[in-house]
């Protein structure tokens, strides 16, 4: 829905903001952000609440360490908890400019997960939305975790280059989640098959890496390939 070219220390709340520009110009109004850790920020949050944006994002856990024998400071405070639970935090940047957010810490035990043991404390910050429970943000965050899938998929389909050239690969991403998105289109509105309540997805139907041998053959048809070479024997 949107893309846009990221310049060195550029600032995120900049970026953010062309973006959801972009999806405001396609007529699409983002009711919740859910956004990667990176943009935990005073100028992000700054941006969204003035601009009015609900958001969810991981919190980065900063201040004293917790075997620091004055106690834990900053966010590292949160770490602490041994219960799941709601509070409130307000972070500064080198400007001293104040950013005040909400905080559910979410408590959980790995059972093995990652081959891990104990307890497990998930920290988010939000504002502008008012969740039923801890359950509900983790689950909700989750769905952001499907992005890790696209960005697998358009490594599978961009273009290889050696160019420097920053705008052309800038083009060769784009093309990139563009084939992903047709590839999802199609399971959706082509190859789903109608159930109560919704559509059965059938991924076995047509695989991401099988749409794009499919185009590359169309591609080799209509420019030609050699696939031999002539020699001249002596």
């Amino acid at each position: 829905m949107a893309l846009t070219a990221v310049c060195r220390g550029e600032p995120l709340e900049e970026v953010l903001k062309r973006l959801l520009h972009q999806a405001g110009a396609l007529g699409i109004r983002c009711r919740l952000l859910l956004l990667d850790r990176g943009f935990y920020s005073v100028g992000v949050i700054r941006y969204l609440q003035a601009a009015r944006h609900p958001f969810l994002m991981p919190v980065i856990c900063r201040g004293r360490q917790l075997d620091d024998p004055r106690g834990p400071s900053g966010t590292n405070v949160f770490l602490t908890w041994e219960r799941s639970g709601f509070g409130t935090y307000t972070l500064h940047d080198a400007q001293r400019r104040p950013a005040r957010v909400a905080i559910c810490v979410k408590c959980r035990y790995y059972r093995g997960q990652w081959h891990r043991h104990g307890k497990q404390r998930l920290i988010y910050a939000f504002w502008g939305l008012v969740p039923s429970s801890f359950d509900w943000i983790q689950q909700t965050y989750r769905q952001r975790f499907a992005i890790e899938t696209t960005y697998r998929q358009l490594h599978q389909a961009r273009i290889r280059t050696t160019t420097r050239d920053p705008l052309r690969r800038l083009l060769y991403v784009g093309i990139a989640l563009i084939l992903r998105n047709v590839w999802v289109w199609l399971h959706q509105v082509v190859l789903a098959r109608p159930r109560r309540g919704s559509r059965a997805i059938r991924l076995d139907l047509l695989r991401f890496r099988r749409m794009l041998q499919w185009l590359a053959h169309v591609v080799e048809q209509k420019l030609g390939v050699q696939d031999s070479v002539p020699i001249q024997l002596c």
